[in-house]
């Protein structure tokens, strides 16, 4: 480019910046019409000194031989597109069409419009710069030592008093968490983020830049709160960018501090709560959202400021791009910057991170997305995030890849590459051994329980818990007194028969009625012997060989015992089984016969080999064993109605028998929670996703 091109703009301001990481000086363009900050380098600042040369060649000329640098007119090229790219250049003479032209090519489509204003836009609230000139002298001792250090024994003294009174502060911490408590916590909040947001004002202030605006940004429609805080590229010093940087989570710190410290002191009531608020609600957030370097927070600029490094994520994965296509193809491209080693290989560590960070946050909200919005709006917004956020980026770097397949196909790595992935790709079809994992109950197929009848009294326990017993054994011996009452009763009569038969040979009357009462004696002996067989009924005998169980420590002779109460239980030795229960996407591969293994909680039960007797065909409509749901601590998701137990998602209740013989001395509970791993059918990692993936879209499709 030998032909005179066009200036730049008058009204840009070229400031002095600060030395780079290399040693060489640094400046920084402001282009004020729209606050817009661009950093030059050494190099840079040579050619736009010399641009009223208006020419490439003339400008190179000078610049080799007028100081050390060596230019060649490629990169004075590179440079004019870049000033022309971004609107910096006074426009040409007769130039109006070529501007309309450009300016026609940069706008959207009103889909792209919306598209872009639902992943990310910005409302401007107020312009705060005029209050924040007035008021920063006034409030210049919150940043002076003085405050710093009175502000660390007030942490200090709030930790101090939180440690002698834990309890209290745990058990506010727990009844917060109602509606009315989230609803105060997201309150608190957000006065919290706008003194984080007069943190940076006022920092930045302190130090001569404007701040222009104040206001909220929407990404993806969740409100976060902002300061335009663009002329802190104006401060040459380091240190000032970094305090205007990390101004907010200073500010939620010490508000924390504070907070805590008037917990400790104030009395019981609304302030008390508000203090709590603030106490637990600032420094958690600032933590875990601001002080991420992974999203364009104040972590970011933090981090970005303390390496001298802007727009670090992107320069950031420009590096972990070239380093993946060199380890795939081996392309020998040149870096896209050049680093020390460790510093290379800490920023693409750093890419990867910040991509595997993105990735599940964004698959995070877009399932936010999908359940919070009406089923077909939410499916779109759904795609929307995945394609913007995921398929976007790897469609870019295969088109990278598409540009470059000539060299790919000659580089002998590339050819490697491809055997591995194959590889990869080969065993994630690969049928592997995968076990089904679930959890189970261990119990005796033969279990006999023992319930009082009717309302009676305990007159004798013979066994007590633990012991082994025989069949047909007494166990626990009852007394009823409607049943003696009923026995008196007829001891009575029989008696009171007896003896009229007895002097019915000297009673002429009675001789009458012999045949009557000889009838009646028989039905009174008959009713003796019901009487004897229900009685046989109050004493509890054991239906089968096994261990008691269950048996209530407290329980005494005489104590009275309501109808059907349970006494204990008969838990059988012999045969013993595990019931489980499985995920739908598993059912399939479990077959009968298919061996298995249990082994019991916390490692203080039995350890068994298992095989598997039945699967049911249906899912299981409610949840039996309550000791496997998700309330229990098992791994069953359920809801609970009218005391039932239904489960979430459809599980299938599969029964295996114990194979391994539980040992003599081993201490016999009737029932075991462990966990069960079922050797099924093999399957492909990649046919199970399949399967899954497909079985999701069915159901919310609803098919």
């Amino acid at each position: 480019m030998s032909t005179a091109w066009p200036a730049l703009r008058e009204e840009l301001d070229l400031l002095a910046g600060p030395v780079l990481p290399d040693g060489q000086p640094s400046w920084t363009l402001h282009d004020p019409v729209r606050n817009l900050f661009f950093q030059l380098d050494w190099a840079s600042f040579e050619v736009f000194k010399r641009w009223h040369f208006g020419a490439a060649e003339a400008i190179v000329q000078d610049v080799n031989a007028q100081t050390t640098l060596t230019l060649h007119q490629e990169d004075v090229n590179a440079l004019f597109q870049f000033a022309q790219r971004n609107d910096l250049l006074e426009p040409l003479p007769n130039s109006a069409g070529t501007l309309a032209e450009r300016w026609q090519s940069r706008r959207s489509s009103w889909m792209q419009w919306l598209l872009h204003n639902y992943l990310f836009f910005r409302v401007p609230l107020i312009k705060p710069d005029r209050w924040l000139t007035r008021w920063a002298p006034r409030l210049d001792f919150l940043f002076s030592r003085t405050f710093a250090w009175i502000t660390l024994l007030a942490l200090c003294a709030g930790l101090w008093g939180v440690s002698r009174a834990w309890g209290v502060f745990t058990a506010t911490l727990v009844d917060s968490l109602t509606w009315q408590g989230l609803a105060a916590y997201g309150l608190t909040l957000g006065f919290v983020k706008v003194l984080h947001e007069l943190g940076h004002g006022l920092t930045a202030k302190r130090f001569g830049c404007r701040v222009p605006t104040m206001g909220v940004a929407f990404l993806v429609l969740w409100p976060v709160a902002y300061t335009d805080t663009n002329e802190v590229w104006k401060l040459t010093r380091r240190d000032q960018r970094l305090k205007v940087a990390g101004a907010g989570i200073a500010t939620e710190l010490i508000i924390a501090a504070w907070a805590l410290l008037a917990w400790v002191w104030l009395p019981e009531g609304a302030p008390k709560s508000m203090a709590f608020l603030l106490a637990t609600t600032t420094w958690v957030s600032t933590l875990v959202i601001n002080a991420s370097p992974f999203m364009r927070f104040d972590g970011y600029f933090l981090l970005s400021d303390f390496l001298q490094m802007p727009n670090l994520h992107s320069r950031a994965f420009a590096l972990a791009r070239w380093d993946m296509r060199e380890r795939l193809f081996k392309l020998g491209e040149p870096p896209p910057e050049f680093f020390s080693n460790a510093k290379r290989r800490g920023l693409i560590l750093f890419a990867w991170a910040t991509w595997i960070y993105r990735l599940v946050l964004f698959l995070g909200i877009a399932a936010l997305v999908y359940h919070f919005f009406v089923k077909a709006l939410g499916i779109l917004l759904f795609l929307v995030e995945i394609v913007w956020f995921i398929a976007k980026p790897v469609w870019s770097e295969i088109s990278a890849w598409s540009s470059r397949w000539p060299q790919i196909v000659r580089s002998r790595r590339a050819r490697w590459s491809a055997v591995g992935a194959f590889v990869l790709v080969a065993l994630c079809w690969l049928p592997m051994p995968a076990p089904i994992r679930t959890e189970g109950m261990l119990q005796s197929s033969d279990i006999w329980p023992l319930h009082a009848l009717d309302a009676s009294q305990l007159q004798q326990q013979i066994l007590g818990n633990a012991d082994t017993i025989t069949l047909d054994a007494p166990v626990f011996v009852l007394n009823s007194p409607a049943l003696k009452a009923a026995q008196a009763q007829n001891d009575a009569q029989r008696i009171q028969y007896s003896q009229q038969i007895a002097a019915a040979g000297f009673d002429s009357e009675l001789r009458r009625d012999w045949q009557v009462l000889q009838e009646r004696q028989l039905q009174a002996a008959t009713q003796q012997q019901a009487v004897e067989t229900e009685a046989s009924r109050y004493r509890l005998n054991a239906s089968g060989a096994g261990v008691l169980r269950d048996v209530d420590p407290d329980l005494r002779s005489g104590d009275w015992l309501a109808r059907n109460e349970l006494l204990g239980r008969v838990v059988g030795r012999d045969r013993l089984e595990v019931l489980a229960y499985v995920q739908e996407e598993d059912v399939q591969r479990i077959s009968t016969g298919d061996s298995a293994i249990f082994i019991a909680d916390a490692g203080v039960g039995p350890v068994l080999d298992l095989r598997v007797r039945s699967v049911d065909q249906d899912a299981s409509r409610t949840l039996s064993e309550a000791a496997l749901s998700s309330a229990a601590g098992g791994m069953i998701q359920v809801r609970s109605m009218q005391s039932t137990l239904y489960p979430e998602r459809p599980v299938y209740r599969v029964v295996l028998d114990v194979v391994t013989p539980l040992e003599a001395d081993t201490d016999f509970q009737h029932r075991w929670r462990g966990k069960v791993a079922i050797r099924g059918r093999w399957e492909a990692a990649a046919s199970q996703f399949v399967k899954t993936a497909t079985s999701v879209f069915w159901r919310e499709a609803g098919f």
